[in-house]
């Protein structure tokens, strides 16, 4: 069996991703977020708000059990906030923490207990796939604790990678920009006041004029990206055009 561990799996990219994935007659998904939105005999759903840490810190043993049938495992770090619109000077400190314990700390204890628990399973593919931003590599006016944490979560996912080569161990870590993706995040995007976010308007357009893509459209494209080889050196850092 091929266990894939989803992170926000009730909606958009997360949904999307386990949905296509429950497809494969051979793969088992857990989906770890608030609510359960699906029902499938191979999906299984841990309750877990990631925003509190203490909450994750105490339900890591549920999601990371022993699984002696896998034929591999992925942990898609795929949660994530953009928080409050809006300047710094202008925003609420508690603003700050809940972005990044949501954005960076929740996925840094997911995968450090992904890797201790299955980092020495030498004979199957093991893959944390963390789902990043344009945002992380350039300064978005009104969003910069979402900037910062998802530049946080890549610079994380390269250092961990060197240091699973630097073990021998064969994990593969990937930090993936999806593109614009036309989720609920997009929704609040759009409900900006300019003095907030002067890119207001081209995030609209792209709704006007139809450029969104579906959820599913790119869960179908993220799945094939996994399954291309990749060679040994290639960028942790990744964008789907």
């Amino acid at each position: 069996m091929h266990y894939y561990l989803i992170t926000g799996a009730s909606q958009g990219l997360g949904r999307a991703l386990a949905e296509a994935i429950l497809q494969r007659p051979d793969s088992h998904v857990l989906g770890i977020s608030r609510h359960a939105t699906i029902e499938h005999p191979r999906y299984q759903h841990q309750p877990l708000d990631l925003s509190d840490i203490e909450a994750v810190e105490h339900n890591l043993g549920k999601i990371f059990t022993a699984r002696p049938d896998a034929q591999s495992l992925t942990l898609v770090n795929n949660a994530g906030t953009l928080g409050e619109i809006g300047y710094v000077g202008e925003l609420p400190n508690e603003h700050f923490q809940f972005v990044f314990d949501l954005n960076v700390v929740a996925p840094a204890m997911l995968m450090n207990t992904f890797l201790s628990t299955y980092g020495h399973l030498g004979n199957i593919p093991r893959t944390i796939l963390n789902i990043t931003s344009g945002a992380a590599q350039r300064p978005v006016d009104g969003w910069s604790a979402y900037c910062a944490s998802k530049a946080a979560l890549n610079a994380l996912s390269e250092t961990v990678q060197k240091e699973q080569d630097l073990r021998g161990s064969g994990v593969r870590v990937w930090a993936l920009a999806p593109g614009v993706v036309d989720t609920d995040m997009q929704a609040h995007i759009r409900t900006a006041e300019m003095t907030q976010f002067s890119e207001q308007e081209k995030f609209s357009k792209l709704h006007i004029e139809g450029h969104l893509r579906s959820p599913e459209v790119v869960a179908k494209h993220v799945l094939e990206w996994l399954a291309e080889p990749k060679q040994p050196d290639a960028s942790v850092i990744a964008r789907i055009a």
